[in-house]
């Protein structure tokens, strides 16, 4: 073991323990076969009805929700606020369908789990005819298709960009974001030379072991040129291009060039580095825009970041698709209500409320092209092309299993665990159990 590894490896002693993710074997009726459920059921019942939601950071759902609320006031929406970590939503959504609880009413989706949801008939089949998805980004409303039918709507999506320290980079001589990983440590390295930055960390993504090392370490791998798994679904992770990805998280960690605390960040903890001004560098989905531009003393770095597409091994890198989808839960009442309220989230205004108040992608295309919001939010180009060139995480019905199978290797080789090709070979072994038919 290195000294890098063994120095991580002791930092992780003093953490409190990290979130496992997946559930084993769900034991859901799990609709493998066939054909998804037949027709579209017919969504009855108006009354109250329950959101079963991560934590609302910007306050801007509560709002929407209120104006709601004020319109409908026979059928409230009440928010039930769940983990901030993504696999504990899951687990949490997973346990309440498998008892068959009516305690959620729409849920607020991983744009991955569609299908798992879909295939254990946990959520509803939902009338596409009532949608005009002809609007929305198609990468976003191919997330909401399970066999061709629709059950859930795209509300957010979400691509991965490279946030930087423009000030810095302007002082230090580099006068464009870099494209490719020796590109960012050799910015990096004229950076660290300022006085002010010597002790800053060069770049963190979200590397704990959850759902945001799934995405990143699936990001590594496509930004080298390989895949998780091919169009067919095969697992492909014993490639020399997995290996390149791989390496470029762990060689980032074990040469120092990442901060030894990146291994503790999900999307929050890295957020608040980057705000403090400890990375010149971060891998982040569009909310830090307008957290980190703050003004209220929140944020040392407001004004003096700018946003770039991700850098790869040769050139620009491919981002994991994200975002998140509504759905109805089979056992909910008042599913009529649901559907509206649904139609209401995912509505233009609706949509472009949530943008300025949040910086979170939009579903619907025609909004990356207002001028007000271009200028509002410049990134939007990038964040478009990001989003449509996004690569997404693998759509099987054992989802659970298959993103801890990536995290517990990933991790396993960033924290020196397992050598970088022992955890990819035992990686390709468990994947290949876990899609095959």
């Amino acid at each position: 073991m290195s000294a890098g590894a063994r120095a991580r490896t002791a930092a992780l002693l003093a953490v409190a323990a990290v979130v496992l993710a997946g559930c084993g074997d769900d034991g859901g009726s799990g609709d493998t076969g066939g054909g998804g459920g037949g027709a579209a059921p017919a969504l009855e019942g108006r009354g109250p009805i329950t959101f079963a939601t991560g934590k609302d950071t910007s306050g801007n759902m509560q709002k929407l929700i209120d104006q709601w609320n004020t319109e409908h006031p026979d059928e409230k929406v009440t928010i039930t606020e769940l983990p901030e970590a993504a696999d504990e939503q899951r687990n949490r959504m997973i346990q309440n369908a498998q008892v068959e609880s009516d305690e959620f009413s729409v849920l607020n989706l991983d744009v991955i789990w569609t299908a798992e949801f879909a295939a254990n008939r946990w959520v509803v089949e939902l009338p596409q005819d009532e949608f005009k998805l002809d609007d929305f980004l198609q990468p976003a409303v191919d997330t909401a298709l399970y066999r061709d039918k629709l059950y859930a709507v795209p509300i957010y999506s979400d691509g991965g960009m490279l946030f930087y320290r423009k000030d810095l980079l302007t002082k230090a001589g580099v006068a464009e974001p870099p494209k490719t990983w020796g590109e960012m440590k050799a910015a990096c390295d004229k950076v660290k030379a300022l006085p002010e930055a010597k002790s800053m960390g060069c770049y963190a993504g979200q590397f704990d072991k959850y759902e945001g090392l799934t995405v990143n370490f699936s990001e590594a791998v496509q930004s080298a040129g390989g895949t998780i798994v091919d169009d067919s679904g095969k697992p492909t992770v014993n490639s020399p291009e997995a290996k390149e990805g791989l390496d470029f998280l762990v060689n980032g960690l074990d040469s120092g060039e990442f901060p030894q605390a990146a291994i503790t960040y999900k999307e929050e903890e890295g957020r608040r580095a980057f705000q403090d001004g400890q990375l010149i560098f971060h891998r982040q989905w569009p909310y830090q825009w307008a957290l980190a531009n703050a003004t209220d003393g929140s944020s040392t770095v407001a004004g003096k970041f700018d946003v770039a597409p991700l850098p790869g091994k040769d050139g620009p890198g491919v981002s994991t698709l994200g975002g998140h989808n509504f759905a109805i839960s089979a056992f909910a009442p008042n599913k009529a209500t649901a559907l509206d309220f649904i139609k209401f989230f995912s509505s233009e205004e609706a949509q472009k409320s949530n943008l300025v108040a949040t910086s979170q992608a939009p579903t619907l295309s025609a909004l990356y092209d207002e001028a007000d919001l271009k200028e509002k939010f410049p990134y939007l180009p990038t964040l478009k092309a990001s989003i449509d060139n996004a690569m997404p995480r693998p759509k099987v019905v054992k989802y659970g299993d298959v993103t801890a199978a990536m995290q517990e290797a990933a991790y396993g080789a960033m924290t020196g665990v397992k050598p970088v090709d022992q955890a990819l070979s035992d990686l390709q072994t468990k994947l290949e159990e876990l899609t095959a038919e």
